[in-house]
C-alpha cells in the first residue's frame, strides 16, 4: 500500500450524519457538534463559513469545504447575519431563545431547513464524521481549520450523485452515502496533499524524497521487523548519520520514533478485534512481549492497551492505520 492510500484509508464513514439543508436569506446556523471532520458543498447559491477566531470563508456553488473540529463555527448567507439556529453535540437544534426545533424544520428524508428545496435560494449538502480514525487524527492535525477546494478542482459528477442520493430512503442507503462521502473527502484531501504550496506535513512529503521516502516505505511494508537506523541506512544507500539527520528534517521526528508511532497505531487497530490478546498484538506489530507493548503504549498514549480497549466507543469505529510516538 502506498503512503497516500495508507493515509486516506482511515476516513471510512460509519453512519455519518448527511443532510441537505435548504434556506432562504437571511440564514445563519451555528455548529457546536464538536465533530472531528465535516465536509460540505453548496449545490445552489453561496454561503459563508465563519470559524471562531478565524476569517470568514466564502463557499461558492460547487466548492467543497472541509472543516476540522472540534471548534464551533457558523454557516450563513452573509458574514454579518445573526445566528438563528444552533446545533449542539447531540445534533439537537434550537433557536437562540432555547426553543427546541428538532423535527419542526424537517423537509423529508435527510432534508431540513426553512423552505422547500424547490424554492430555496441556498441548498447545502453536508456530511459529518463523528469519530476520527488514527490516520484521521494524524491527518487532521496537519489540516488547516478550513480547507476549501474550488469547484473547478472537484468532481461535479460525484457531488451530483450525492445530491440525488441524500434524500433517498432505500435499503443500504446509509452505506451508499457513507462511501460517496468518503470519495468526496478523499478527492479533496488528495488534491490538497499533492499541491506543493498546501503546507502538507513532512511525513507525507517524505515519499518524494529519494532517501527518506525509501526508508518510510520500508517501515510501512514491514513494521514488525526489528529495524535499526543502521539497517535502514544500509538499505537506502546512505550513512546512518545522514539518514537520521535527513529523516528528522523531512518528517519531523527520528526514524525509530516514527516506527514506534506506526506500530502503536497498528496495535490500536488490532486491539479492536474482540479475540485479540495483548500478547498476540504485540508479536504482530514487532514487540517481544505483552509487557513491552504495554509499556510503550502507556508511555506514548497515556493508558494501557487494556484500558484503551475498554474505552472504545464501538466495534464498528473506523480502523487505525497510523500514529505518532517515540521510543
Amino acid at each position: 500500500m502506498d503512503m497516500l492510500s495508507g493515509l486516506l484509508e482511515g476516513p471510512k464513514a460509519r453512519g455519518a450524519v448527511l443532510l441537505k439543508s435548504v434556506f432562504d436569506p437571511p440564514w445563519a446556523v451555528r455548529i457546536e457538534d464538536r465533530a472531528p471532520l465535516t465536509v460540505m458543498t453548496m449545490v445552489r447559491g453561496e454561503g459563508w463559513l465563519l470559524p471562531d477566531g478565524g476569517e470568514p470563508v466564502r463557499i461558492a456553488p460547487g466548492d467543497v469545504a472541509v472543516v476540522r473540529g472540534p471548534d464551533p463555527y457558523t454557516l450563513a448567507d452573509e458574514p454579518g447575519t445573526p445566528v438563528q439556529i444552533t446545533v449542539d453535540a447531540e445534533q439537537n437544534c434550537s433557536l437562540q431563545d432555547g426553543t427546541d426545533v428538532n423535527g419542526t424544520m424537517d423537509l423529508g428524508v435527510r432534508t431540513w431547513g426553512t423552505t422547500v428545496p424547490e424554492s430555496g435560494s441556498a441548498i447545502m449538502l453536508s456530511g459529518t464524521y463523528t469519530e476520527p480514525s488514527e490516520v484521521g487524527r494524524r491527518l487532521l492535525g496537519a489540516l488547516p481549520t478550513v480547507l476549501v477546494r474550488p469547484a473547478a478542482g472537484v468532481d461535479a459528477t460525484l457531488i451530483g450523485l450525492l445530491a440525488s442520493e441524500v434524500s433517498r430512503d432505500e435499503p443500504g442507503q446509509d452505506l451508499v452515502l457513507d462511501r460517496l462521502l468518503d470519495l468526496l473527502l478523499i478527492g479533496v484531501l488528495r488534491a490538497w496533499l499533492a499541491d506543493p504550496g498546501s503546507g502538507a506535513p513532512g511525513w507525507y512529503r517524505a515519499q518524494s524524497d529519494p532517501v527518506v521516502g525509501r526508508a518510510v516505505r520500508l517501515l510501512h511494508e514491514n513494521p514488525a521487523h526489528g529495524w535499526t537506523v543502521a539497517e535502514l541506512a544500509r538499505k537506502t544507500g546512505v550513512s546512518r548519520a545522514a539518514l537520521a539527520r535527513r529523516f528528522a528534517d523531512v518528517v519531523g521526528e527520528p526514524p525509530i520514533a516514527y516506527l514506534t508511532g506506526l506500530r502503536l497505531a497498528l496495535a490500536a487497530d488490532l486491539l479492536r478485534e474482540p479475540d485479540a490478546t495483548v500478547a498476540t498484538v504485540a508479536r504482530r506489530v514487532g514487540y517481544g512481549s505483552a509487557f513491552a507493548l504495554s509499556t510503550a503504549f502507556k508511555r506514548v498514549r497515556g493508558l494501557s492497551p487494556q484500558h484503551f480497549r475498554t474505552q472504545l466507543p464501538a466495534a464498528t469505529d473506523p480502523p487505525t492505520t497510523l500514529g505518532t510516538g517515540e521510543r
